[in-house]
């Protein structure tokens, strides 16, 4: 396992870590762990675009594939308001 050595930490960082690790339970150097765990858990994975993830929840809502069709290249009217 590898260590960290942080060095010039601001007071008040610190008196902060420390009383989150205190509400979690943890001592302050397994609050860092985990602080640095969630910070580069999504590294090096490339996510889901925004139309996989959309799907995704219109499959949890029940609808099958195919049963949305896709709409491409449409032109929209821009109103006019001006009277």
């Amino acid at each position: 396992m590898a260590q960290l050595v942080i060095r010039d930490l601001e007071n008040a960082v610190k008196a902060k870590v420390q009383r989150r690790a205190k509400r979690h339970g943890r001592s302050m150097e397994e609050e860092v762990r985990e602080i640095l765990r969630d910070a580069t858990k999504d590294e090096g994975s490339r996510g889901q675009g925004l139309g996989t993830r959309i799907a995704s929840h219109f499959r949890k809502a029940g609808f099958k594939k195919g049963e949305i069709q896709e709409i491409r290249d449409i032109q929209l009217q821009v109103p006019d308001f001006s009277e």
